[in-house]
């Protein structure tokens, strides 16, 4: 018996000229873990909606969606708060109490249970999600990651038979994201729960999943096993626009035709054992001697404390950035990256060492939180404010907040509020908001978090244009396949300081765990090897 059926259901938003769904016909079935994944406003978040009464949104809307035989709308209030769950991208927008315990028991309070059953549901929630040492602190000190912990522990305490979760780590660092997405295989494994989540996070997400279906314009354009979806993706040799999105390994594979498309490393190590590929010498890449004249800018030694009698966040820490240059820094959370950018701007003042910024360039900073840069009631309006202290006309100022919408793929959100934008939309206002500045140096805090795989490709394109104009970039990210693809540098933060500055290949290839999934995979043939790109060359001449 399916657990979730959609018949031929249409949806579209008033005022729209187009169906946001058309005609979807799908069955999701008891226990299935289903990843759902497409472009942004390819009708995700729609999709997810209608499997939730009191979230549909207000439209006109044709077909029907079936949980079991009821329809979805005929459900009571009752039985769909008790039996599906639902996650919102944000995590701040779910939580409704000013503490953890009170904000597990609140859904069971509204239900009406007993004291003794709260009691129990909440306590036995808080150990399986590993709560009970935040059991009693403020919600507004948690962070991101225990927030949207927190929210799904309190959906699961309400023991529905589904979950449905909108994009639940497009809020979240990489570090808390996997550490959400391990606990809902633990949710799917232990309980059987149907889980149908949707996801940019594909390398991820993947090999999680049952079923994987892509949207594409409202309409689904393939669905089946991880395997299935990736082959249907790149029929022929011609790739739907959805295959740049898949998990780097499956795009190897299925580039250099190897048969089984492979989830992870263990499965294509042993599918490769088969060829027989020679194992290369390892030879270091010389990165072309700068000296420190030449640089935008340079740190010296630069130590940092927020209290006096806290740690030092920054720890002699020394850097250059370089005309033309895209230096990205990774690192673990809570280990100085954010606070050296803030250093770098200008924003924070070191407290012993140096910070030298030669020509007098301009520095702008996209921080880790977009709606920090945000104080217009519209998208148009934000971008035109960032143009406020350039001396050009009316008219240029138009033009150029015009060009930036299309350029940030923004128009049709051009009058909206940027706090209802989804998470990879505020990112790419932020960024394009920045961008009108035109500093000599961009500073980008996590530039990657929430934005779709399509945009992903659309932002380095732009980031590398600029580049090419002289202009330095310095970001900070966990996005290890983005850096490895575009950087010129990559230097590793931990403690306080770099501890390790390369090439993007010499970089990933001395990491054993900090590297992508391609170096992984290839590193007992080739170490050098780190982008999908890359290992398919390597594999067709092999082979």
């Amino acid at each position: 018996m399916e657990e979730i059926r959609f018949d031929g259901l249409s949806f579209r938003y008033p005022l729209s000229e187009q169906d946001a769904l058309k005609n979807i016909r799908l069955t999701i079935l008891p226990s299935q873990f289903v990843v759902l994944c497409g472009k942004s406003g390819c009708g995700k978040s729609t999709f997810l909606r209608q499997i939730k009464p009191e979230l549909t949104p207000y439209g006109e809307r044709s077909g029907a969606v079936y949980y079991g035989k009821v329809e979805i709308s005929t459900l009571s209030q009752r039985t769909s708060a008790c039996e599906i769950g639902y996650v919102l991208q944000n995590p701040d927008a779910q939580i409704v109490t000013d503490t953890v315990w009170h904000e597990l028991a609140f859904g069971l309070e509204n239900l009406g249970l007993p004291n003794a059953v709260i009691k129990h549901r909440v306590a036995e929630m808080a150990n399986y999600f590993g709560i009970q040492t935040w059991f009693h602190k403020q919600v507004s000190t948690l962070s991101g990651g225990q927030k949207q912990l927190l929210n799904l522990a309190a959906v699961m305490a309400m023991q529905p038979s589904v979950l449905v979760l909108d994009e639940p780590t497009s809020q979240l660092d990489p570090i808390a994201a996997s550490e959400f997405l391990t606990t809902l295989k633990r949710l799917h494994t232990d309980f059987g729960t149907t889980i149908i989540l949707s996801e940019h996070r594909l390398e991820e997400a993947f090999p999680l999943a049952d079923t994987v279906i892509v949207l594409d314009k409202g309409e689904v354009f393939t669905s089946g096993t991880p395997s299935e979806v990736g082959a249907a993706l790149y029929r022929n040799g011609d790739p739907h626009p959805m295959f740049w999105g898949l998990p780097s390994m499956m795009r190897l594979f299925q580039q250099c035709g190897l048969g089984d498309l492979p989830l992870t490393v263990q499965q294509g190590r042993n599918q490769l054992q088969q060829y027989p590929l020679n194992i290369e010498p390892t030879i270091t890449q010389e990165i072309p001697h700068q000296t420190l004249s030449s640089a935008s800018l340079a740190l010296k030694d630069v130590w940092f404390r927020y209290e006096r009698n806290s740690l030092p966040v920054l720890k002699s820490l020394s850097l250059a950035l370089y005309a033309g240059e895209w230096f990205s820094i990774l690192g673990g959370n809570g280990v100085g990256k954010s606070t050296a950018l803030k250093i770098i701007c200008g924003e924070l003042k070191p407290q012993m060492g140096k910070r030298l910024l030669y020509d007098q360039c301009s520095i702008a900073l996209v921080p880790q939180d977009p709606l920090a840069l945000f104080t217009e009631i519209t998208v148009e309006e934000e971008l035109f404010e960032g143009l406020s202290h350039l001396a050009l006309s009316q008219q240029e100022k138009l033009d150029q907040t015009e060009e930036m919408l299309a350029l940030m793929e923004l128009t049709e959100l051009r009058s909206a509020n940027p706090y209802d934008l989804s998470g990879g939309e505020q990112q790419r206002l932020a960024i394009g908001k920045v961008l009108l500045c035109r500093p000599n140096i961009l500073l980008l805090d996590e530039p990657t978090k929430g934005l779709d795989p399509f945009f992903k490709r659309t932002l380095a394109d732009i980031l590398h244009k600029l580049t090419a104009q002289g202009i330095s970039i310095c970001m900070v990210s966990h996005d290890v396949d983005f850096c490895a693809e575009n950087s010129t540098r990559c230097g590793l933060f931990f403690d306080g300081e770099l501890v390790s500055i390369g090439s993007p290949t010499d970089f990933f290839a001395e990491n054993y765990f900090y590297t992508t999934s391609i170096n992984k995979l290839l590193r007992p043939w080739n170490r050098k090897l780190i982008t999908c790109e890359e290992g398919c060359r390597w594999l067709q001449n092999q082979l």
